[in-house]
């Protein structure tokens, strides 16, 4: 135990009632502490202002070395055992748990009031905090991680969860070293076989399940949990709030796998990217300058922009202004080998300032793996993905689709039987424009035609095998609760099925096309066969060119050298920036936003839709020979795309 610090005059609080428990508290266990010969116990209270803000939190000082956090429910014990994190981590990491007004409280400036004297400090409850105190704080443990006892005032159930140091605190942040990394150029990678493209499984990485998750300080949020009634999958998710452009955002990470230790791997995975893409979890400014004033910047211009009249309408964008000084990180251009400052609004999907408000991005483009060559190659694919998935939507073009029974996978044939089971049909296309890397889209039909109607999902890889069951194995997710969520909608569902400006969550895309009436806006994708095409083709037909061009060295540097030639070749620079966070780097995982300026961008609201306003919409089609001439702006299809 150590020493209280001093405080030279008394804190302003606005928690008057915990303010006085704390007092009251510490002075309780400084006299325990002196009557047995031990050091005085810091106490500090938590939810009585910002602990991120040190200009904010009258206790910044005192934080990182107290031993005891008093809030209104409980007494935070620690951190204690060996390894790095302090108080801070500690009240930043409990902080970011708790509910929308609280949070809002703290970090917006709000008054928090209480009602009536709490917490309550009978003696019993301060008999088991000092208990707790005696029994951990000075406790050695046999690993280096940190751990928190949370004592609940109310029942006084004790409960133990591991701390992780917070990146962004401000005594045990870590420098960044990703662009340092990306600077020094890509290595050969070796395969575990030629047609393998994550080196390591999800259930080779030591996830710290118990640090991710828990009440207490959790980095992911409080807690996972699982949907035994899923007829499809066996999905494991979690969910936290995230501060973003429009306040808190209620951030959702799942796994959807076949047992449901395998999805809360594939969730935690999914957790950790999304943590590192919301938000630069690294300490220090970024570069905020002008474009106009960097001589090596990337002009969000190229990455598409809305239509003037989104701008004027909506007050929460404004076009770009070359001459406003902006944040940027640092990228690295894998066509020039150069450096690059890429504004981070296009790389951290849920940070902001208003003067970088012209355009929502989100997680298009981020990917995570076992090295920065992995993590690249799944990001470049899903960049294509969404590029094909978009082109073949407003573009009107007439996908090739295969015969999924003629595709050499057992997994396929269990999931299409489960669709089958729910009253699916599942229609599968090849859909490359003009780029030779395999996409995918996928297509689950409800046969009578009820709520629920269409579900759509894409998938690129370089194995088609791969891509096929990648695309039918999220439609998998999402039908069972399709019909569900028309049930719960109809009058707005089919107020935007009449005007696609009331179209403007990510959640309304993939609603939408459940409405019968939204099929025939959709016919290009209800089976060639029931339209009287010319019939489906095989898989072995339709990748017989791809195997044979496909790199099979065994290295997944060539992998990555082909995605960015492909896209090169298509006239667009490859770009990435290294997002992964202290957390992740411990635990043998990178991420990264790889960015294709040019490439057709995913976008959620019909306002905000960039890829109606791009060149490469009214190109590709002919550059990948799927037309004569260019789109015209007339045969654009003008329909909200139903990517979920």
């Amino acid at each position: 135990m150590t020493a209280e610090a001093t405080i030279a005059a008394p804190p302003v609080v606005t928690a008057r009632a915990l303010e006085t428990a704390r007092a009251r508290l510490a002075a309780t266990l400084a006299e325990r502490a002196v009557a047995v010969g031990l050091d005085a116990v810091a106490v500090v209270p938590l939810g009585a202002a910002d602990v991120a803000d040190p200009q904010r939190d009258p206790y910044a000082a005192l934080r990182p070395t107290a031993a005891v956090h008093l809030t209104a429910q409980a007494a935070l014990i620690g951190p204690w055992g060996a390894g790095r994190g302090c108080g801070t981590c500690l009240g930043i990491r409990w902080q970011r748990l708790r509910t929308r007004s609280e949070r809002d409280a703290l970090e917006q400036g709000w008054t928090p009031r209480a009602i009536g004297s709490w917490p309550l400090l009978p003696e019993h409850a301060v008999d088991a905090i000092w208990t707790a105190c005696l029994n951990t704080l000075n406790r050695s443990v046999p690993d280096r991680t940190r751990r928190v006892t949370r004592v609940d005032l109310e029942t006084l159930r004790l409960h133990t969860v591991p701390l992780l140091p917070e990146p962004l605190c401000p005594h045990c942040g870590e420098p960044d070293q990703g662009f340092d990394e990306l600077s020094t150029g890509l290595v050969s990678r070796a395969k575990p076989a030629p047609d393998a493209y994550r080196l390591r499984s999800p259930g080779s990485y030591q996830l710290p399940a118990d640090a991710l998750a828990n009440p207490v300080c959790g980095v992911l949020g409080a807690a996972t949990w699982l949907d035994v009634t899923s007829p499809t999958t066996a999905p494991v998710a979690g969910t936290v709030f995230m501060r973003g452009y429009a306040g808190l955002t209620d951030v959702t990470w799942s796994g959807q796998a076949n047992s449901f230790e395998d999805s809360r791997r594939l969730a935690f995975l999914e957790g950790l990217e999304r943590y590192a893409g919301t938000h630069r979890r690294v300490p220090g400014p970024s570069v905020i300058a002008a474009f106009d004033d960097l001589d090596d910047a990337l002009d969000p211009r190229t990455c598409g922009e809305y239509a003037p009249e989104t701008y004027a309408a909506d007050s929460m964008t404004s076009p770009f202004d070359p001459k406003r000084p902006i944040p940027w990180v640092p990228g690295y251009s894998l066509r020039t080998g150069r450096r690059v400052h890429v504004p981070a609004r296009l790389v951290y999907y849920s940070a902001g300032v208003q003067a970088d408000n012209f355009v929502f991005e989100c997680s298009n483009g981020c990917a995570t793996g076992s090295v920065l060559e992995e993590a690249i190659l799944f990001g470049l694919l899903e960049l294509i993905e969404r590029d094909a998935f978009l082109l073949g939507w407003y573009g009107g073009a007439e996908l090739t689709e295969i015969d999924p029974a003629s595709c050499p996978s057992p997994a396929l044939a269990a999931m299409i039987d489960r669709a089958g089971l729910r009253g699916y049909d599942v229609h599968v296309f090849d859909n490359r424009i003009d780029l030779a890397i395999p996409v995918v889209t996928a297509v689950a039909v409800r046969r009578d035609g009820g709520p629920g109607t269409l579900a759509f999902a894409a998938s690129a890889g370089f194995d088609p095998r791969t891509a096929v069951e990648g695309a039918v194995s999220e439609i998998l997710t999402y039908i069972p609760h399709l019909p569900r969520q028309v049930a719960e909608r109809p009058q707005e569902l089919a107020a935007m099925a009449g005007d696609f400006d009331l179209v403007r969550r990510l959640p309304d895309h993939a609603a939408l096309y459940g409405l019968p009436e939204m099929a025939r806006h959709a016919r290009r994708y209800l089976g060639r066969s029931d339209r009287g095409g010319t019939g489906i083709r095989s898989y072995d037909e339709v990748y017989a060119q791809w195997s044979r061009r496909r790199p099979d060295t065994g290295d997944l540097l060539d992998d990555v050298l082909l995605c960015r030639d492909e896209i090169a070749a298509a006239g667009h620079d490859v770009i990435v920036v290294d997002q992964t966070t202290p957390e992740q780097r411990r635990l043998g995982l990178r991420t990264v936003c790889t960015l294709a300026p040019g490439l057709l961008p995913i976008d959620f609201g019909w306002g905000r839709q960039r890829a109606l306003r791009m060149d490469r919409l009214r190109t590709a089609l002919r550059r990948g020979g799927l037309r004569d001439s260019d789109l015209a702006d007339h045969e654009v299809h003008r329909v909200p795309h139903p990517f979920p």
